[in-house]
């Protein structure tokens, strides 16, 4: 039986009362990064947000566009760790289609859609201070050897001012995951760690990370056997039994970690199913998987 539409809003009451005024940090990556409907129907749930009370925040990632701009122009990408190896070169193609292409596009999406946004990389307004991450050790034949990543940073501190001057102004801050350190020196940092940094440092209500993924299963052939709810004190045994495993470790960790320090909420969603913003922060069975903490829950 189908739901008619004035249900819908009314069950969607509820959660606009709860959430207004509240920020909601929205890591984009997966698919979306390559599929302009997709992107297209993300960008205009994130300005709905914007006009229901919300103050979204947007960090984006764009390894694969990185990867495909590097083959483009002959040169080919390694990996260490799932890290990228960043040297001179690569680390200009990245700023490149990170600030100026992907970037550029969010924002002007925003705007098509009648929001307003403001285009931002982690060196303005010193919003993002990184170190340079130390050399990671590999195991060859045998034998182990330090490998020095490049212009690959981690989070030192974050200067949230700026994007609080944004937000206050009603405007959607889009913010690359491009920092500098304390020597000036420009470093790329992961997108998922960047937006559950800054997530931390805004108090915010939710991080968002939509992914390619449906959430969590049980039954990782099964998207009926999604875990809609997970608390933190759940996820160390969650990996044990291999419920939550390889990609996801890292990023339902990233979640727990964001949860512990202070964001409210952790969503990990498929932003490739259209209107799944909505529907897991508007409906109560959601359509992802969300992290939280027990001993807080509300």
């Amino acid at each position: 039986m189908e739901l008619k539409r004035e249900n819908v809003l009314i069950e969607a009451l509820p959660y606009i009362q709860k959430f207004y005024n509240s920020i909601m940090v929205i890591k984009l990556g997966g698919h979306a990064m390559v599929d302009s409907e997709i992107m297209n129907d993300i960008i205009r749930d994130i300005v709905l947000l914007r006009f229901v009370g919300i103050h979204p925040v947007i960090v984006h990632g764009g390894g694969p566009e990185i990867t495909e701009k590097m083959e483009r122009m002959g040169k080919k990408s390694e990996f260490i760790g799932g890290i990228r190896i960043t040297d001179d070169e690569t680390l200009e193609i990245a700023r490149m289609v990170l600030v100026g292409n992907i970037n550029t596009k969010i924002v002007s999406l925003i705007g098509h859609h009648g929001g307003h946004a403001v285009g931002l990389s982690g060196k303005d307004g010193k919003m993002i201070l990184a170190r340079k991450k130390p050399p990671q050790k590999v195991r060859i034949k045998e034998m182990e050897h330090d490998v020095d990543l490049g212009w690959v940073g981690d989070t030192e501190i974050i200067n949230p001012e700026l994007i609080h001057i944004l937000t206050n102004k009603s405007y959607i801050p889009v913010i690359s995951p491009i920092a500098m350190d304390t020597k000036g020196n420009t470093l790329n940092i992961n997108a998922d760690v960047v937006a559950s940094d800054i997530a931390v440092s805004l108090n915010a209500e939710k991080l968002i990370l939509l992914t390619d993924v449906t959430g969590v299963l049980r039954d990782k052939d099964d998207p009926s056997t999604r875990i809609s709810q997970i608390a933190v004190e759940e996820v160390e045994q969650l990996i044990e039994e291999d419920v939550i495993s390889s990609g996801m470790i890292p990023k339902v960790r990233s979640a727990a970690s964001a949860v512990i320090s202070g964001v409210d909420r952790v969503h990990i969603i498929n932003g490739s199913v259209s209107h799944s913003l909505l529907l897991e922060l508007f409906t109560d069975t959601g359509i992802g998987t969300m992290v939280y903490e027990a001993e807080n829950n509300k």
